[in-house]
C-alpha cells in the first residue's frame, strides 16, 4: 500500500500512526510486541520503525587505554518492519538514514525491502555521532537526506548506484521525509529549512512527518508558510506526550523545540511523574482536539517513555 496514496484517500478520517525502536542488541521483541498490543486494537494506520547505526563506544584495554570502537546498539531494523508487518498485518514505515552506511549498504537495505515487500521508507539524514561537532558521512555515504532520495529515485528508476540496470524492478518506494516547525538544529534559520523541504518535494518526497512540537500555534504557521512557498505534500503533526519532570529540561534540549510557558508553569506544579504523566495527557489530549478542529485528521505519535499515555489518548480520541 502507497501511504501517500493511503492517507490522500483517507485525508477525512481520523486517525494515527506511531513510532517504535527496535530492540536493544541482545534483548528480544517481547517489549516491543507489548507497545504494538497495547495500541492496535485503536487501528493504528501504520507504523515507523527508527533505524540506529553504529556509534562510537570507548572500552578500556588491559593497559588501562581506551580504545575508540564503533558498534551496533539497535540493529534489525528491516527484520523488525517485517516481523511487524507479518504478526499485526499493519502497514510498516521503515527509516533508512545515511548515518554509518555507505550507497552501497543503502542499496542491500532497498533490495532487502524489496523482497519483503515493503514499500514505503521514511528518508533521513540520521543523528551526528555523538563525539563529532558536525555530521559526517561514512566513506562513499551520502551527507544529507536530499542525496539519499537521489538515490532512492535512481533504484526506482531501475539503476542501481553505479549505473548498473536493474534487471527485474521491484515496486517502486514511496517516500516521506522530516520536516522541523521550529526548524532544523542546523539549520540557518526557519526559511533557508523550508528550501530543503521544497527540494525534497521536488525530488518525490510524498508527504513530511514533523519534528514533535508543544505549541500548535508554530505547527500552523509553519505549514502556512510551506503553502505559500510551493510545498504542497501532506504535513503530518507528530506529537510525544509529556511523561517526566525531567523532560522539562531534556526535552527542548534534545529535541529543540520549545516548551509552551501555558505548559512549563503547570509542569513546574508537579510533584511526581505521575503528575507530570498526567499533565502530558491532558495537554496532547487538548493538542490532538485542536489539531482536528483545523483539519489535521492524520496524528503521528513518539511512543518512547510515552506507551501508557499514546494508548490513554487514543483510546479517547480514535
Amino acid at each position: 500500500m502507497n501511504i501517500a496514496d493511503f492517507l490522500q484517500n483517507e485525508g477525512n478520517k481520523r486517525g494515527f500512526s506511531f513510532e517504535v525502536l527496535p530492540p536493544l542488541k541482545g534483548n528480544g521483541t517481547a517489549a516491543l510486541f507489548r507497545t504494538i498490543d497495547s495500541l492496535k486494537d485503536y487501528a493504528p494506520r501504520f507504523i515507523n520503525i527508527t533505524t540506529h547505526h553504529s556509534e562510537y563506544v570507548y572500552k578500556e584495554l588491559e593497559n588501562g587505554l581506551l580504545s575508540r570502537q564503533r558498534v551496533r546498539r539497535r540493529p534489525g531494523t528491516v527484520a523488525i518492519a517485517a516481523a511487524i508487518q507479518n504478526k499485526y498485518d499493519i502497514p510498516v514505515i521503515p527509516h533508512v538514514i545515511c548515518s554509518g552506511v555507505s550507497k552501497e549498504d543503502i542499496e542491500y537495505e532497498l533490495l532487502d525491502l524489496q523482497f519483503l515487500g515493503i514499500s514505503n521508507i521514511l528518508v533521513l539524514r540520521g543523528d551526528k555521532a555523538k563525539d563529532d561537532r558536525v555530521f559526517t558521512p561514512t566513506l562513499n555515504g551520502h551527507a544529507n537526506a536530499t542525496d539519499l532520495l537521489k538515490q532512492v529515485n535512481q533504484f526506482n528508476e531501475g539503476f542501481f548506484c553505479d549505473g548498473t540496470p536493474i534487471k527485474h524492478p521491484g515496486e517502486k518506494f514511496c517516500c516521506g521525509v522530516a520536516c522541523y516547525p521550529e526548524k532544523h538544529e542546523e539549520a540557518p534559520n526557519l526559511e533557508m529549512d523550508m528550501q530543503h523541504l521544497l527540494e525534497k518535494q521536488k525530488l518525490g518526497a510524498a508527504y513530511a512527518v514533523t519534528q514533535l512540537f508543544y505549541d500548535n500555534q508554530k505547527f500552523y504557521d509553519f505549514v502556512d508558510k510551506a503553502r505559500k512557498i510551493g510545498i504542497n505534500i501532506p504535513i503530518i503533526p507528530a506529537l510525544k506526550p509529556f511523561a517526566k519532570l525531567s523532560q522539562l529540561t531534556v526535552v527542548p534540549k534534545t529535541f529543540h523545540c520549545d516548551i509552551p510557558e501555558d505548559l512549563a508553569q503547570e509542569v513546574l506544579k508537579c510533584k511526581t511523574d505521575e503528575d507530570a504523566k498526567a499533565l502530558g495527557i491532558e495537554w496532547t489530549t487538548a493538542q490532538v482536539k485542536d489539531l482536528f478542529e483545523h483539519g489535521y485528521n492524520n496524528i503521528h505519535f513518539f511512543t518512547v517513555s510515552a506507551v501508557e499515555s499514546v494508548k490513554q489518548i487514543a483510546k479517547t480520541l480514535f
